[in-house]
């Protein structure tokens, strides 16, 4: 297998990302194509002592900044890592692409570049987060802000595909973000997604509130981009909040640090379990070919489970999956297989 990677994407590139992408080959068995300024990459790469073994590298003079606007990929930064590493994945020179660069950059480059599914209508950003036992996806967490309730039940056929080829739960349990469980609850497109999500032949448990999906709410939670995006970075800054304050009542005075260095296996384990590193980053479900962002800071820790997870998603073959399901559902419509993606 063959992974694309945009080598100046996010704010340690390249050094963490080289780190990273190191380690993924002696423990995934995967090949690499680096997309970025060649020569520093061998520079940091000598000057580390990292191994490039199994790197192809592809020089791309530009890079997309957090600053620059989205439509750059397409504009003044068309010779960028992002956009080049894109390409390739377009023109079959790899299995997936990675990237811990501009989000909104890498949506309207996957979009345009790499393209949809056919039939899908929308790319969603999908991070799998952590609950109180294993892990959720939200998606949409940002890239669509406003939706329709036809791209919300798509979500949630995305999103339960890639949790049972990916994350290897069975029948994921799929439920629509809302401000209460009672059907009637919501506004409009809550509601309108309510009664699509109910005829599927998902595993739909119908509504759940913010305050229930870090405890068990459900294994995909279905929103549109600005909710989910309210929900993902309110669990985050809870979470950067709790254990913070965790450390600091476990170094507060010489007793509690005795404490601490009795229960500091289990601390551990508690860190290891809200730790967004463990899960890399996010999925953009709906590309034709596998694209995942990686988190912005990531450091080669991250970087790795990030590469983990896209060799999953390229082994659990959800494209196609997906293909097939939005080729079936219209087909139970009566409906003519889509011909081109930018018609819908």
């Amino acid at each position: 297998m063959k992974i694309i990677v945009d080598a100046f994407g996010g704010d340690n590139a390249p050094l963490e990302i080289l780190k990273g992408c190191a380690q993924a080959v002696d423990e995934l068995d995967i090949d690499i194509l680096l997309t970025g300024r060649k020569d520093e990459i061998l520079r940091v790469a000598k000057e580390n002592e990292i191994s490039l073994n199994r790197m192809q590298i592809i020089d791309a003079p530009d890079v997309i900044t957090m600053e620059d606007h989205a439509g750059e990929i397409m504009k003044s930064k068309v010779n960028s890592s992002m956009a080049e590493g894109l390409r390739r994945l377009a023109a079959g020179e790899g299995d997936a692409f990675l990237s811990a660069g501009n989000s909104g950059a890498l949506v309207v480059g996957a979009t345009l570049l790499v393209k949809r599914i056919k039939g899908i209508k929308r790319i969603a950003f999908a991070p799998v987060m952590p609950k109180k036992d294993g892990c959720f996806m939200l998606i949409d967490s940002g890239a669509n802000v406003e939706c329709k309730p036809d791209m919300l039940r798509q979500f949630g056929v995305m999103g339960s595909i890639y949790m049972e080829k990916v994350m290897k739960i069975p029948d994921p349990r799929v439920a629509l973000a809302n401000i209460g469980t009672e059907e009637h609850k919501g506004g409009e497109l809550q509601h309108e997604a309510y009664a699509m999500l109910s005829k599927t032949d998902l595993n739909f448990i119908g509504n759940v509130e913010a305050r229930d999906i870090p405890i068990d709410g459900a294994d995909v939670i279905v929103a549109d981009g600005f909710t989910g995006n309210t929900i993902l970075k309110t669990y985050e800054g809870v979470a950067i909040l709790l254990l913070g304050k965790l450390k600091g009542i476990f170094t507060k005075n010489i007793i509690n640090k005795i404490a601490a260095g009795i229960l500091l296996k289990d601390i551990k384990a508690l860190m290891k379990t809200m730790d967004y590193n463990e899960y890399g980053g996010a999925p953009l479900m709906g590309c034709a070919k596998p694209v995942f962002k990686a988190h912005g800071s990531a450091k080669a820790k991250t970087f790795f489970n990030a590469l983990r997870l896209t060799k999953a998603y390229v082994d659990g073959g959800v494209v196609d999956e997906i293909a097939a399901s939005i080729a079936n559902y219209r087909k139970d419509r009566g409906q003519e297989p889509v011909e081109d993606v930018s018609e819908e």
